[in-house]
């Protein structure tokens, strides 16, 4: 009996619109997720005028590409794989690649969106305006940065089966994140302790966000940068895909 395969890219658009739609239907995460960088941009409206809109927008953005990781896609994983959706999915004549191709597809649109977010929010609240060129490269740069936070997500989904530890764990490193980020980069807890802030994931995110904002600004430390950046997303994406597995049993 002959069995017919469907082509990659026909499958590959099935999965984009049904992980479109359940995107969709959970829109009110979507909202939250876009709603941290926001605040962010709104509550730190007088740092723009001592340390720079660059500063202000920068934080913002590495702070949702942290909730897009994090807190969106490691909970989508964690949730369907809990449901049987990728062992159904593993039976089906597809590509296993296709698989986790489409939903990183749906995590980069979700940065892109929340990037464009911070420009309109930066502009409108505090009239932080950049150049063409720093809008395009800071859409390049968050598109990396966010590489870091969904490969480190991998590896808490890799690494954890049960769909409400991978929750719990992800709030909590979410919730370190934004503490160490946000009180290392204002100084409060010391310059050694923001000098340490500045090469961990988020310090490193947010230094190549700056520097792309700012592109007469990039140094050889924005350089440093974007190759930790590099490194820390090839470590865990090694890691995050070494340990998972496509069942919670």
């Amino acid at each position: 009996m002959e069995v017919n395969i469907p082509k990659t890219s026909a499958v590959m658009a099935s999965l984009l619109r049904a992980d479109f739609t359940t995107l969709w239907r959970n829109r009110r995460s979507v909202v939250m997720v876009l709603l941290v960088p926001m605040i962010i941009v709104f509550s730190w409206k007088a740092l723009v005028a001592t340390a720079g809109g660059a500063f202000v927008l920068s934080n913002s953005i590495t702070l949702g590409l942290v909730a897009v990781g994090l807190m969106g896609y490691t909970n989508s994983i964690a949730r369907d794989r809990d449901k049987g959706v990728f062992q159904r999915l593993r039976v089906s004549p597809l590509p296993l690649w296709t698989i986790m191709a489409s939903r990183l597809l749906i995590q980069l649109s979700l940065i892109i969106l929340l990037t464009i977010v911070v420009f309109i929010s930066g502009y409108q609240l505090d009239h932080i305006t950049i150049s063409a060129g720093g809008y395009a490269l800071t859409l390049l740069a968050a598109i990396i940065g966010g590489a870091v936070y969904l490969s480190l997500g991998q590896v808490i989904v890799g690494r954890i089966k049960n769909p409400e530890t991978v929750n719990s764990t992800a709030r909590l490193i979410y919730f370190g994140f934004i503490m160490v980020g946000m009180f290392g980069e204002l100084g409060v807890l010391g310059d050694k302790f923001k000098k340490a802030v500045d090469w961990t994931p988020y310090g490193t995110v947010k230094t190549i966000l700056a520097g792309s904002l700012e592109p007469m600004k990039w140094n050889n430390n924005t350089n440093v940068a974007l190759l930790l950046t590099l490194g820390y997303t090839i470590v865990f994406a090694t890691l995050g895909i070494k340990w998972f597995k496509w069942d919670s049993k």
